[in-house]
């Protein structure tokens, strides 16, 4: 496969006018260049997906306007982890002002391609990740939102699935193979210890696609599953129907890491404001194009989850949520 053909395939630019462009070019200042990489969600329309928008809506906040002195490059890694290292590369190469992504994989690779271009992320735990020095001061060229409250936050998710299903004994959790082996599994298996569950993980490999949804949930059916909690990847994004019917189809009561797998079907969620942390990303990378240093630029945490239960999806599966859970959930979805 040649080496362009895999980068999900498509880079999107937005020019100005070519009579813009030449009227005065000695009067326009040089337009400043981001890309856009989404692990999974395909390009097409990714502008008009809610939490990009909120992105360029804070650019454009700021002063840089998308269309007219910034040009916005657009990136999917398709949901194919083993070739985001190559996708990463094929960025690099461009070289814009600064890159925009999600998720360890992806910015790993992106970290391996450059030491100066600056990257904004959003990730789980980018010191134990070996990403930055620490969070006020990253000390590297990657700084973002940090989306992971460690064993506060798995455990929260372990209990609130214990409330909707007390007698619960075993909980898979579905999550690429390298999310597993990373510092994230090891908080998950502390938390679920801590909690006297046993935890079972279910792979997706290094693929997530409706062939390896499917072979995982059909394991799972097999096996004495009592509830199912997803990793926090952003992968899982772009693959929302295939996700929660499957879910649905096996009747297990799911926990999700975002709110768009919740409207889109799935049982319920424990998260953070992803329109928060997108709008909150904009802003450091408006910060970057004035000139500031990424290694300066502390890591954004966001402190309020959100609990979102949807009632139509627990009557598919047959479960009564509990009273107490519908009264703390913060959206209730019918």
């Amino acid at each position: 496969m040649r080496r362009r053909d895999f980068i999900a395939g498509i880079t999107v630019s937005t020019l100005v006018l070519a009579g813009e462009a030449s009227a005065q070019p000695e009067r326009s200042p040089r337009r400043k260049r981001i890309a856009l990489i989404s692990p999974a969600r395909p390009v097409e329309g990714l502008k008009a997906q809610p939490y990009f928008r909120a992105l360029l809506g804070e650019l454009s906040h700021r002063g840089f306007v998308d269309g007219e002195n910034l040009i916005v490059d657009l990136y999917s890694g398709r949901g194919q982890t083993g070739r985001y290292a190559e996708l990463a590369r094929d960025v690099v190469e461009t070289n814009p002002d600064a890159i925009f992504t999600s998720g360890y994989p992806m910015v790993a690779g992106l970290k391996a391609a450059t030491t100066t271009i600056p990257i904004v992320v959003t990730i789980d735990d980018p010191v134990a990740e070996g990403l930055v020095y620490s969070l006020a001061r990253p000390g590297t060229n990657v700084t973002g939102v940090t989306v992971d409250a460690g064993l506060e936050l798995y455990g929260k998710r372990l209990a609130l699935l214990v409330e909707v299903r007390p007698k619960l004994s075993v909980v898979a959790y579905l999550s690429s193979r390298e999310n597993w082996n990373r510092p994230t599994g090891d908080a998950l298996r502390q938390a679920a210890q801590q909690a006297r569950i046993a935890l079972s993980h279910v792979d997706l490999g290094n693929t997530f696609s409706e062939e390896t949804y499917s072979a995982a949930f059909n394991w799972m059916q097999n096996a004495r599953i009592d509830a199912l909690l997803v990793s926090d990847e952003a992968d899982h994004n772009g693959n929302v129907k295939t996700l929660t019917n499957l879910a649905a189809s096996a009747r297990i009561p799911t926990m999700y890491p975002f709110r768009d797998l919740v409207v889109g079907g799935g049982l319920m969620a424990y998260c953070i404001d992803l329109l928060d942390t997108f709008r909150y990303a904009g802003g450091q990378i408006a910060e970057i194009l004035r000139g500031e240093n990424p290694a300066e630029i502390p890591f954004y945490q966001p402190t309020k989850f959100q609990l979102i239960v949807n009632t139509k999806a627990a009557q598919q599966i047959g479960l009564e949520i509990p009273p107490s859970v519908l009264a703390r959930a913060d959206e209730v979805i019918e």
